[in-house]
């Protein structure tokens, strides 16, 4: 086997291998929550149990996991579940995926810049690029698993495969609703790029309706309010699609504030430079980025502006495909530009990237460094949590619901409603789905005068309640 090859499938293997035992880790760790792993886990755990994608909101409605977002491809995990039970699964099988994306990278690479070592090249910056490796961290979310599926697509794409171009397509529009837009912007670009004028609109017609109908029908129909609750995130530009397409016309400076705060020119750096600034050479392909990067940068959510978060997987595809054809435009030295975006990506991921090592290097990254660290405290709220029957009703803080969701029903503390138990972390104080020490420790305070719950467990500030009979 080529040396190329052999590298490759080393690298992708360590990826993926690498980051399913840091996403292991993390989560025994207690470094994940109830939102958003928790939420993912309890719609997989109710499609094993016959009832696709139900789950229990913030408020204790037990709802359609449909009601939140269009990620129908989550329910997949459903007969998985049966044979491997545990929140593990959907870590391991996100690490993997994602590292599966390094071989439609590598593939176009070597098509366009007509060498197998720079198709190498832009693999190892797609695997090295910062972006991904928080994507793979942060929990676990269906639509990580558009920036393979996206990449595969744009490949068969790329070589005229409809066929399987369509197959990986639907999948990635199947895990999250704006994910149409991207294939629609990939539409665009095959028959402006490859002058396939039909087949290209007909696919951005699709992509572009599978988007409006999930957002516009979809959610309202599944949502008690008939609208999202993330359109509150777009409150100050219109708060809904046409809202913000008219603040555009009659308020476009507030569309400008919004969008170009200096936390997001810092967002829109964190992402163009670890790829040497390749795709910006290859505009055409960036037209698939920009309804993700409009959604991202309008929202009055800070996480929606940062690469830590999963909401970069509908840029990450377009971004790197953009680099490898913008490579391509400098059509002399393609291997030196190919080790020109490796070296980006590689001190990007110095920089900025989740790798727990860098924190050992002067001036690595060293954030959330110790993340996988399992710890006295993670290993007594792990046995605090086995007093707990799989089959009660329980409302918990954040962190410790991501260990209590694959169940019927569960409660983020301090709803309790119906709940017969109660599990509370007061060195990571959850109040419903915030970091909140003062509100938590008060309703804690009261639980413990609170004659209906008798305490159970006491050890290093892990909590457990148990209702007491009537």
């Amino acid at each position: 086997m080529p040396t190329v090859a052999v590298t490759l499938i080393a690298a992708t293997v360590a990826y993926g291998a690498g980051y399913a035992a840091l996403s292991v880790l993390r989560h025994r760790a207690f470094a994940t929550g109830r939102f958003d792993l928790g939420n993912m886990v309890q719609a997989v755990w109710w499609t094993a149990h016959g009832h696709p994608l139900r789950m229990t909101n913030l408020h204790g409605d037990q709802i359609s996991r449909l009601a939140a977002h269009v990620d129908p491809l989550l329910a997949v995990f459903g007969p998985l579940w049966w044979i491997w039970p545990s929140p593990d699964l959907l870590l391991v099988v996100q690490a993997l995926a994602i590292a599966a994306g390094a071989f439609p990278v590598y593939w176009l690479a070597r098509k366009h810049l007509r060498s197998a070592r720079a198709g190498l090249g832009f693999a190892l910056a797609y695997l090295l690029y910062p972006a991904t490796g928080w994507l793979t961290l942060n929990e676990f979310h269906p639509v990580a698993l558009a920036t393979p599926l996206l990449l595969f697509a744009f490949w068969f794409l790329d070589n005229d495969r409809l066929l399987p171009f369509a197959l990986c397509a639907v999948a990635a529009a199947a895990s999250k609703e704006e994910i149409g837009l991207v294939v629609a912007g990939f539409g665009l670009w095959y028959a402006i790029a490859r002058r396939r004028t039909a087949a290209g609109l007909v696919i951005a017609a699709l992509g572009f309706a599978w988007s409006a109908i999930a957002i516009a029908v979809v959610i309202p129909h599944f949502h008690t309010a008939g609208e999202s609750d993330f359109y509150g995130r777009y409150s100050e530009v219109g708060g809904s699609a046409a809202g913000i397409v008219k603040t555009a016309f009659t308020h476009p400076g507030r569309i400008a504030d919004a969008a170009f705060s200096g936390r997001d020119l810092h967002y829109l750096l964190t992402l163009v430079a670890p790829l040497a600034g390749l795709c910006l050479l290859a505009p055409l392909v960036l037209i698939a980025a920009l309804p993700e990067l409009a959604i991202n940068l309008l929202s009055a959510t800070p996480t929606q502006t940062s690469i830590h978060f999963h909401y970069t997987a509908g840029l990450i595809p377009p971004l790197v495909i953009a680099a490898v054809l913008g490579a391509k435009r400098l059509s002399r030295g393609t291997l030196a530009v190919a080790m020109v975006a490796v070296t980006a990506a590689l001190v990007g991921n110095y920089l900025l990237g989740p790798i727990p090592g860098w924190r050992h290097v002067p001036g690595g990254s060293t954030y959330q460094a110790t993340a996988a660290r399992v710890t006295d405290h993670d290993r007594i709220a792990a046995r605090a949590l086995t007093l707990i029957p799989k089959s009660a009703v329980v409302s918990a803080t954040n962190t410790l619901g991501a260990h209590l969701s694959a169940r019927r029903r569960i409660l983020s503390f301090p709803y309790v409603q119906d709940a017969t138990w109660i599990a509370a972390d007061e060195t990571q104080p959850g109040y419903a789905d915030r970091y909140a020490p003062l509100p938590t420790a008060l309703a804690l305070a009261a639980l413990r005068r609170d004659p209906d719950w008798r305490l159970v467990f006491e050890q290093d500030g892990v909590l457990v309640f148990n209702r007491t009979p009537a």
